[in-house]
């Protein structure tokens, strides 16, 4: 199915033509005609498989510039907000809608007068019931309400919060609900909150043709920076992702990575927004080759051009799995996931492994040069004194 075979205005149609979007992926050719007849949905959909235009598209199509606020987006996180926000805003410019993008970490003032104004949100669960809770936001006519990556949000322990936000919403709404998997938490949302939803999934979008995935079984738990910094060194081709379980661990590998030479970036939950965004923007205008992160950065974030994913810390579930390496191997491109495995890790990796669709094939590990991890400890006479360990000591921080 093409987009010109879709019920919606000209406009759009020729915003998603000046996009270079023909086909439509199997999550967009199913939602799109159900959110067009005005049905609750409830979408199974991994990262890659652009949910975020199908109900952008169908969206827009039933709204109108000057009756207040109509739609309400919520997401997990920070950046995915972000880019939500921008969907909307470059496919309803040329409908004179406006968009607030509304999350913390940032001044509340500039929210508060776009939400006069605009027609659409976008917000993270905590900064919307904040706007609820000083009245600077009216909700009397939300004729649309969007979960986006419900999953991670109740991962996250947004629950409350969420439901929160729901008892605030005109109960007269359509209800649309995205999340990478069902299960009984998921469920339950459904059943309080949505009207005979059409429940649609889809199919991994885990392309075994063009993903190839491997692991190093790594003996000595101390080489496992070292094996990293050879492979990073030895891959001259596209932008590569490093995921770390901590944020300190990932602030201290990207340190490391950039001590011997490599041109890397850090992201994840404890930097300002401003850092985040700094990070995210390198990467994208190849200022930068690698993004050291914690998990938060394999939902949903638009980084193209990702031809390499390096599991530093091998993820708890296959799914979180799955999301890394939904990073990579897009748009009909070649990409490889590379998993860094010592004994730590095993436990993780077996349930990684109990996914059949996973095919992770062990490589002989190279020849590398063993260097020293540098780890920076409390001041010293003004400064910062460097210590040297093999490896820094792990700490149980939330990501």
């Amino acid at each position: 199915m093409i987009f010109n075979d879709i019920d919606i205005n000209e406009n759009l149609k020729n915003k998603v033509a000046s996009k270079g979007f023909t086909d439509l992926t199997v999550i967009q050719e199913k939602c799109i005609p159900e959110i067009l007849n005005r049905k609750d949905v409830v979408g199974q959909a991994e990262t890659g498989s652009g949910k975020t235009l199908a109900f952008c598209l169908p969206i827009l199509e039933k709204i109108h510039q000057g009756q207040g606020l109509q739609v309400v987006v919520l997401a997990p996180t920070r950046e995915l907000c972000q880019q939500v926000s921008e969907v909307f805003s470059d496919f309803g410019n040329n409908l004179g809608l406006r968009i607030a993008s509304v999350f913390g970490g940032v001044k509340i003032l500039p929210q508060i007068q776009k939400l006069r104004f605009s027609e659409i949100v976008v917000a993270t669960p905590g900064r919307m019931l904040d706007h609820i809770r000083r009245k600077t936001i009216d909700l009397r006519n939300v004729q649309f309400l969007v979960l986006d990556e419900t999953d991670k949000m109740l991962e996250m322990g947004f629950i409350d919060d969420v439901d929160k936000i729901i008892q605030c919403i005109p109960k007269e709404r359509q209800t649309l609900m995205f999340s990478a998997t069902i299960e009984h938490s998921i469920h339950n949302l459904m059943k309080k909150h949505l009207r005979n939803p059409v429940i649609i999934k889809t199919q991994s979008q885990v392309n075994k043709n063009k993903l190839e995935q491997v692991y190093y079984d790594i003996s000595q738990r101390n080489n496992k920076f070292s094996i990293l910094l050879h492979l990073l060194k030895n891959n001259d081709s596209g932008l590569s992702i490093v995921f770390c379980a901590t944020r300190r661990e990932s602030d201290m590998v990207e340190k490391n990575l950039r001590h011997y030479g490599i041109n890397a970036s850090a992201i994840h939950g404890g930097m300002s927004q401003q850092k985040r965004t700094r990070s995210l923007d390198s990467l994208r205008n190849q200022k930068t080759d690698v993004l050291v992160a914690t998990d938060v950065a394999a939902r949903g974030l638009d980084i193209k051009n990702v031809t390499h994913i390096y599991h530093y810390d091998v993820p708890k579930t296959p799914i979180e799995y799955i999301h890394r390496i939904g990073r990579t191997a897009r748009a009909g491109e070649n990409g490889k996931a590379i998993t860094l495995l010592t004994e730590p890790d095993h436990d993780n990796f077996r349930r990684v492994q109990s996914n059949e669709e996973l095919e992770i094939e062990e490589e002989d590990i190279p020849d590398f040069k063993r260097v020293t991890f540098l780890r920076k400890t409390s001041h010293h006479n003004g400064g910062f004194q460097k210590r040297r360990w093999n490896y820094p000591k792990r700490v149980n921080r939330h990501i």
